[in-house]
């Protein structure tokens, strides 16, 4: 759970997030959403992959992005459990 919130806590990666919500992206589309270089989106994709927030799929010669809305899913979940504490 630690690398979750370590990977939703910069604003870069939670945008990279909203974009791979309404599609799956390569990392050069995303670099071209950003003013920042393509080691730094790169660098940001690796800890999202490492939180599991993001899966990385080799098609050919590029390696296409996408939500991993499982994660997520048990993301919110946990958090509803936190918010409706029994008393």
């Amino acid at each position: 759970m630690k690398s979750v919130f370590k990977g939703l806590n910069d604003p870069t990666r939670r945008e990279i997030l909203e974009l791979l919500r309404e599609n799956d992206m390569t990392a050069g589309e995303i670099v071209e959403r950003f003013r920042i270089s393509g080691p730094s989106i790169s660098h940001h994709l690796d800890l999202l992959k490492q939180a599991k927030l993001v899966i990385a799929e080799k098609e050919g010669q590029f390696i296409y992005y996408s939500l991993n809305t499982t994660v997520v899913d048990e993301i919110m979940k946990w958090l509803l459990q936190i918010k409706t504490k029994k008393k």
